[in-house]
């Protein structure tokens, strides 16, 4: 297989085999805290492919450069949480200054990328999956919030029809999200197997 049609495979992979959020469940925090409007989840999804595009690729390079084989490999974890905070900085300080109403609209979810384990979770799969070329890792940690984006907006746009729908009162709320969430999960496990 050609190393294009290889990448573009592993693309497809992250994004809807594969995808971090309905095969991992990690993010699930602004997954269902964020998902209420359809305009603030594309916004979050924005922010966190950057994060994850950014962090990802980084740590990639921290760790093949510096970590690997060496006595530092111990302090991957607290690298991999620092760069993650810097380039969340650099979000917030983005969207502080040029957008301020996104800004505010977020609230707590913005610094809590910080701790979004789909960003952590993958740059520690990066190295648990053995990506050993810098475009594989960018690759994937792009495609990786990609397919956050597209769970995290798909759920806002399912739970904005919800708010017009006529759900009993017993599952208003938390009860027909997680319920969503749940069918979401199962929907998209029907494309496992395709790429492994």
């Amino acid at each position: 297989m050609e190393y294009m049609e290889h990448i573009v495979l592993v693309f497809i992979s992250i994004v809807l085999i594969n995808n971090l959020v309905f095969t991992k469940f990690l993010g699930c925090c602004p997954y269902l805290g964020v998902s209420g409007r359809l305009d603030m989840a594309f916004g979050m999804g924005l922010a966190v492919t950057f994060v994850t595009t950014l962090a990802g690729t980084l740590t990639w390079l921290i760790d093949h450069l510096f970590l690997l084989g060496t006595a530092l490999e111990v302090t991957r974890y607290v690298c991999f949480i620092l760069v993650i905070a810097g380039a969340v900085q650099l979000v917030e300080m983005y969207l502080r200054k040029f957008f301020p109403t996104l800004y505010e609209a977020f609230g707590i979810f913005l610094p809590l990328i910080t701790t979004n384990c789909v960003i952590l979770g993958l740059c520690l799969f990066l190295n648990l999956w053995q990506v050993n070329d810098i475009l594989m890792a960018v690759v994937l940690s792009f495609g990786a919030g990609i397919g956050f984006t597209m769970a995290i907006c798909i759920m806002a746009g399912i739970r904005e029809n919800l708010a017009l729908a006529d759900v009993p009162e017993c599952l208003q709320g938390a009860p027909i999200t997680l319920i969503t969430a749940g069918l979401l999960t199962l929907a998209f496990m029907g494309f496992a197997g395709m790429i492994k």
